[in-house]
């Protein structure tokens, strides 16, 4: 892989840590998050399975760079 390749998956990657957290806490304090009880609604879930879904990404765009600097 070449170096810009491995470059541009760095830089996707500090792209999620940076972008999903924000979005996730503006998910959780949104009225759609918790019932009339305070339990998780189904907003909350599936916005919780995306943020998952993309640290994931990260994670592998993280290894993939870093792998074929070697």
């Amino acid at each position: 892989m070449t170096p810009t390749l491995a470059i541009l998956l760095l830089v996707n990657a500090a792209f999620a840590v940076v972008v999903w957290p924000t979005f996730y806490r503006r998910v959780a304090r949104d009225a759609r998050a918790r019932d009339a009880a305070g339990k998780a609604t189904r907003f909350l879930s599936v916005h919780r399975v995306i943020v998952g879904i993309a640290y994931l990404i990260a994670a592998a765009s993280t290894g993939a760079a870093i792998v074929s600097f070697y």
